[in-house]
Order: structure tokens, then sequence, then C-alpha cells
């Protein structure tokens, strides 16, 4: 006689949506202590299907901007060359005062001759057209390669010396090296972010045939800040490994120039609460305010004060949908003292940029 069957026997991973059952307070805080700055975001179009802009409607962003308090969005989206000019056109000059500009750097000039003097100059023209900062996207460690055709390292030299001409000349490096740990691990029953892969799934870089281990390009951008002395850094993403922030910290330790913006990773902060809130204590003026949340969203900021302000526990980072994006856990409240919040917010940032 065949065994009965049980309603859990062929559940598969993707339909279990558990709702929570924990009855918890819940503040609303939908506004920050201090007005801020969001020192990591994408307004261009470089990442959007089609080429069209991030923000269809730039006086519905200011309206968002004005009515929860955020008095500047950093875009990370400027590329270089006439993209640099069309992005001020749209943000910077349109808007003075609501937006700054950053530019990108063609890192596929690595694989010609004269790398090195090559990009120098197109960052000091990127300069020349108003770009405020310098971003550097992942890609740079695991796909960029050079005319011998070898992969180029975060600190591979020519990369050292065009990110110190940017101290030179007062630009600051906002640098994303690597991403979640979890995403160069194997997809296997241990992966706590496949979820996230199966939707993305050209963000594993687990085939150590392709591309360097975690551990090793972080490594590099810690080699990579330490050679750069002279230049102001921002780790994307809590230094690009919010999953380990006794590293972060050290490397913040060792760098006096190196900040790190927390966009992208309450997820990750929110497991960890307290030590995260113990990073903020310890270096209080280099955590920035950042979302990377495109297109902006209003109740995407009124979450992310609730997580630095409140102490509430166990809430969704991503409410309403089904199946968390990052990873299937809740988050709490870090609880940050208000004497932390305005150098959070603002302020830090407000140095940084040179405002």
């Amino acid at each position: 006689m065949p065994e009965p069957t049980h309603p859990l026997d062929d559940l598969r991973l993707r339909e279990w949506t558990p709702r929570s059952m924990l009855r918890a307070s819940a503040t609303a805080v939908d506004l920050p202590h201090t007005p801020c700055i969001d020192i990591h975001n994408h307004l261009g179009r470089w990442l959007t299907e089609g080429g069209g802009w991030m923000i269809d409607d730039v006086d519905n962003l200011i309206r968002t901007m004005d009515a929860r308090h955020v008095d500047i969005i950093v875009n990370l989206d400027g590329m270089w060359g006439d993209e640099i000019d069309a992005n001020l056109n749209r943000y910077d000059r349109a808007y003075p005062g609501r937006f700054v500009t950053f530019c990108q750097l063609d890192w596929n000039l690595l694989a010609e001759p004269d790398a090195e003097s090559r990009l120098i100059a197109q960052l000091e023209d990127n300069a020349r057209r108003g770009a405020r900062g310098v971003k550097v996207w992942k890609s740079l460690g695991l796909t960029f390669r050079d005319d011998a055709g070898a992969l180029v390292s975060p600190d591979d030299p020519r990369v050292v010396a065009v990110l110190r001409r940017a101290g030179e000349i007062d630009l600051p490096v906002l640098i994303h090296t690597a991403d979640p740990r979890a995403f160069f691990e194997p997809l296997d029953a241990c992966n706590e972010r496949l979820d996230e892969l199966r939707g993305a799934r050209g963000w594993w870089f687990g085939d150590a045939s392709v591309y360097p281990a975690f551990d090793e390009l972080l490594d590099a951008h810690a080699r990579l800040v330490l050679a750069c002395p002279g230049t102001t850094f921002i780790g994307a993403h809590v230094g690009c490994a919010a999953e380990d922030l006794d590293r972060v910290s050290a490397l913040m330790d060792a760098a006096p120039l190196y900040h790190v913006d927390i966009a992208g990773r309450m997820a990750e902060l929110g497991r960890q609460p307290r030590r995260f809130a113990a990073l903020v204590e310890r270096h209080p003026d280099r955590v920035l305010f950042g979302t990377d949340i495109y297109p902006a969203e209003d109740e995407q900021y009124a979450l992310h004060y609730r997580f630095l302000e409140s102490a509430d526990e166990g809430f969704e980072y991503a409410p309403g949908a089904p199946i968390p994006p990052q990873g299937r856990w809740a988050v709490s409240g870090a609880a940050l003292s208000p004497r932390l919040l305005p150098a959070l917010y603002r302020d830090n940032a407000r140095r940084v940029l040179g405002l």
C-alpha cells in the first residue's frame, strides 16, 4: 500500500512565501533626523533597457526629494565625454544644488596602447566638463582585460596611477569591488542567496576558472586604497563587504580617507544592527547615507529612515515582496544615537563632495 502523501512533500522552495506571525511595534519614520544626501543612486541611462533615462519625470523626483527631505542625490551615471554633459544638463545644471553627477571611465582602454595616459586624459576631461567624482564599477576586477589579455585587478599599477590622479584634482572615488560573498560561493543548498541568483544568473561569479575569488578581490581593493593615500574613497555597499564589518573597519582604521556608504545593504546591516551601530560609533565621520534604489522611490526613503533611527525588530526590508530579494530574513532597526545622525545623513557627504 503506498505511503500517504504529505502537503509538504512536493512544495518547492520558490513556492514557499511565508508570512511572519510576529507581532511587534512598527515605528513610522517619515522624515530623517537631518535633511539628507543620497550619496549612491542611478539617474542616467546606461543601466536601463533601451537606453532611456532612469528618471522619466525629474520634477516628480524633486517632489519626492522635498517630501522626504532629501537635499541632494548623487548620480553615478555620468559616464564620460558627451554623456557626462547630457547628465549634467538634465540634472545638475537644470536643478542647481539638487544633484551631483559622477563620471565613470572607459576601462576598455586598458586593452589598448598607452592606456594609463589615455585614462588620465579622460578623467581630466570629465572634470573639466563638470564631473564631481568618479564611480568605479565592479567590472574592474571581474571582466576588463589589458592589451596582453590579462584580467586587470583593482590594484593594477595603471589603475593606481589613474585614481591617484583623481585625488590630485580633488575628485572623490566611489568604488564597487566584487559583490556579495554568496555570489562567489557554490550554487548549492548552502548558498543563502539562491533566490536572488535564480533571478539574476549573470551575478554569479563562483566559477574559479573565470573569476577571481571574493577574498582576492577585496584584498586588491584594500591595496588600491592604501596605494592612493591622497585620494578620498567611498567603498560602495559598506566597503563591498557588508557581511564582514570587522574587515571593513580594519581598512577604515588603516586608511584615513576611506569612507563607506550603506547603499543597497539594508538587508545585510539589518541582521547585525548592533554591529553596524558599533561601526558608526567607531567611524562617525566616514559612514555615508545612500540607497542605491533606482528609480528612487518615496517609500524606500522612509524605510531607510526607519532602519537607521528606530529600534523596531523583525520587519520586512522589501515590503510586499513575496520572497525577500536578498535573503529570506527580516531586519531590525539600528537605533543609531541622534548625535551620530547629522554626520551620517548629510555632513560627511558634504565634506567629501566639497559642498
